[in-house]
């Protein structure tokens, strides 16, 4: 979901600052709820692992180029269910930054465009999860298709802003859509790939009930809303 510097160019990059800025306001507003009942402590405990999560989802897990972008595993959903939207959007956000000051440094220029990329479809599917699933259910007691839902929603938001990025930095032609094509085509591993990952997770977590550290994963893996 990288998108390459020169995709977006600087006369382009107020609208990438904007929608960064909002997104970093989003996330703000999720943290102060998570503060309200929660501890401080607890926040960064899990907004640390997931920046440790992603770090390493972008570094250690398999990608390759497709098309426009670069294919990532990066289980958003995953971070999402076990550690809570708050400390998901923060860890993606740093993940990201953390990766382009110590590895990538040529992707710095497009942080803004990646982290709109990363956290608007994060918070899409948060929304979507107040939804669907019912109030008196764990997330460990989500069936594949629960997870599924949520997962076609991050995913598809990943893959709907690239091809706007795309469209928008270079102008809509046969050249830009087929890039898009070939990685949304491409993607769709990840959807295939991340339920199962999802699901894996939550009967991890369900096995581990009573023994994982209060605080270490969201109230909501194991307890109604």
């Amino acid at each position: 979901m990288h998108i390459e510097p020169g995709v977006v160019d600087a006369a382009k990059m107020g609208l990438a600052t904007a929608t960064a800025a909002g997104a970093i306001g989003y996330t703000a507003k999720l943290s102060w709820q998570e503060l309200c009942s929660a501890k401080a402590a607890t926040l960064a405990l899990r907004a640390g692992l997931a920046t440790i999560g992603t770090f390493a989802f972008f570094e250690v897990l398999p990608n390759f180029q497709a098309g426009v972008s670069e294919v990532h595993f990066i289980l958003g959903t995953t971070l999402f269910l076990l550690l809570g939207a708050a400390p998901a959007a923060i860890g993606l956000m740093l993940g990201l930054l953390l990766q382009g000051l110590t590895l990538a440094p040529t992707d710095l220029p497009m942080f803004f465009v990646n982290a709109t990329t990363l956290l608007v479809p994060l918070f899409a599917m948060t929304a979507l999860a107040r939804r669907v699933i019912p109030a008196g259910t764990p997330y460990v007691d989500l069936r594949y298709a629960d997870v599924l839902k949520l997962s076609a929603t991050y995913q598809g938001g990943v893959v709907a802003w690239v091809a706007f990025w795309v469209f928008y930095g270079q102008g809509v032609g046969a050249e830009s859509a087929a890039s898009v094509a070939t990685f949304a085509a491409a993607y769709a591993v990840v959807l295939l790939v991340e339920p199962i990952v999802d699901l894996a997770a939550l009967a991890g977590a369900k096995a581990l009930r009573g023994r994982v550290p209060q605080g270490l994963l969201t109230p909501r893996l194991h307890s109604a809303a």
